[in-house]
């Protein structure tokens, strides 16, 4: 899932919370080894020096696992952290794939917390030991020895980078032709020298979306005057354990009715939700501003609808932030503490998918990398209204799955606008849902997934064995 998170709840209720979800974690991953793959075959387009390659995947199908090729094979993964955050997720996802068909996986955690016992770095370190993955210490001789014998090296987010010179030292040009470079990030800060000074020398980067390619492509060179290698756009897919609650109508309806119970809402009334970390950059306060605006709207015309609530899930009152603090008193201000209903970081979001009617990807700047959950919530045949930047563009299609508005503060009024459209016509919300839903299906379910980074492991591969 696209973001994760640690309920603020009591220490042995957050342990139990978390194995629940190690347990269904592993069900989705092991699905994917079993599922139907199909035949492939590669295009590739040309922007200025950089050339961006896009798996792609015909219609023609057959069975065999995508990933067989790289059985026996030695595979170090090096990730910048270990938590419940959508990039160590994936590549862990990756790790008990390639553990399936028989490939020997190795892990290194870049940087750990200072709370050496915490539980998610402990559950997940001997979620991988059970699974037949190879955890190392960051630093020392069995991690150069490693990365020198691995037939490919994936570093995952570009924080990673910090790994190579501070550990390999003099032994990174030995290791960087076989190097992999899964990128997820999209904010300016992490274009620093000290981060990827090495991008241009390997293998090639593997990016979630086609914006985010071209940004870092464009980035690198016109920042720090270097150019990014051969770069591979991987969109991700639905997990089937997902997909089997999405497609269980008993399934939805109990948690339908279980999240509006809790909540204190009625079956009927209409709830428009953002699911994702309570920060300024995922646009918390400017979907409430429009939100606002939006019931004032429906007051001003006399419109005649369902009750209205908007949902934001991904809270934290454990950590008071100013920001959420700032929500918080903008809901008062407004008197409009029945409408907006906060819920705690929670580690599963299939049941709040299920509860709601519309989700709101509001993400700021240059939008989200790629953007999990708006695939999710297609899969719960929600319409999403979405910001008209990164991945979701690649996802939404406006005025078909849903309604795209502007970034920023000019954005509000246009989001307004379509949560009172969808509010007011039941048929559009519908239609579109079902149309989200279509898409998916055809192009973001974890065999698509699947296929599309099997042909880039192995062309990494083959560009490393000839160096």
């Amino acid at each position: 899932m696209v973001k994760q998170w640690i309920s603020s709840t009591p220490h042995n209720n957050r342990r139990s919370l978390l194995m629940l979800f190690l347990a269904l974690f592993s069900i989705s991953v092991l699905a994917l080894l079993f599922i139907e793959t199909a035949s492939y075959s590669s295009s590739t387009q040309h922007h200025g020096a950089t050339k961006i390659t896009d798996p792609q995947i015909p219609t023609t199908a057959f069975r065999s696992n995508p990933l067989e090729f790289i059985k026996s094979k030695l595979v170090l993964m090096v990730s910048h952290e270990l938590s419940l955050s959508g990039g160590p997720l994936l590549l862990m996802e990756l790790a008990f794939l390639l553990r399936g068909v028989g490939c020997d996986v190795v892990w290194i955690t870049n940087q750990k917390p200072a709370q050496h016992d915490d539980d998610v770095v402990l559950a997940l370190e001997n979620k991988m030991l059970n699974r037949g993955v190879q955890v190392l210490p960051a630093k020392g001789e069995k991690a150069v020895d490693m990365a020198l014998k691995a037939d490919l090296v994936i570093l995952n987010t570009a924080v990673a980078g910090k790994w190579l010179d501070a550990v390999l030292k003099e032994k990174v040009s030995e290791v960087l032709p076989k190097i992999l470079w899964w990128i997820h990030e999209m904010r300016g800060h992490y274009f620093k020298m000290e981060y990827v000074k090495h991008l241009p020398f390997v293998a090639g980067a593997m990016i979630d979306s086609y914006v985010t390619a071209e940004y870092w492509k464009n980035r690198t060179r016109e920042r720090l005057g270097i150019k990014m290698p051969e770069t591979y756009v991987v969109h991700l897919g639905n997990s089937k354990e997902l997909m089997e609650i999405a497609e269980n109508s008993v399934a939805k309806r109990d948690h339908r009715e279980h999240v509006r119970q809790s909540l204190g809402v009625k079956n009927d009334d209409l709830l428009f939700a953002i699911i994702n970390s309570v920060s300024r950059g995922k646009g918390q306060d400017l979907f409430l501003r429009s939100f606002h605006e939006s019931l004032q709207l429906i007051q001003e015309k006399k419109l005649q609808v369902p009750s209205l609530h908007a949902v934001v899930v991904g809270s934290d009152m454990n950590a008071q932030t100013k920001f959420e603090m700032e929500l918080r008193k903008f809901v008062i201000e407004k008197k409009i503490q029945d409408r907006v209903h906060f819920v705690n970081k929670t580690l599963a979001v299939a049941p709040y998918l299920a509860s709601i009617d519309v989700l709101v990807q509001n993400s700021q700047a240059r939008g989200e990398c790629f953007g999990r959950i708006t695939i999710e919530a297609m899969a719960f045949r929600l319409p999403v209204l979405g910001t008209a930047a990164g991945g979701t563009m690649e996802i939404v299609v406006n005025k078909t799955t849903g309604l795209l508005h502007p970034i920023g503060k000019e954005g509000v009024a246009p989001l307004a606008n379509n949560i009172v459209n969808l509010a007011t016509h039941a048929e559009s919300r519908l239609t579109m849902g079902k149309k989200g839903y279509e898409r998916v299906k055809e192009m973001f379910l974890e065999h698509h997934m699947a296929h599309r980074i099997a042909l880039v492991l192995k062309e990494i591969l083959r560009k490393g064995s000839h160096n």
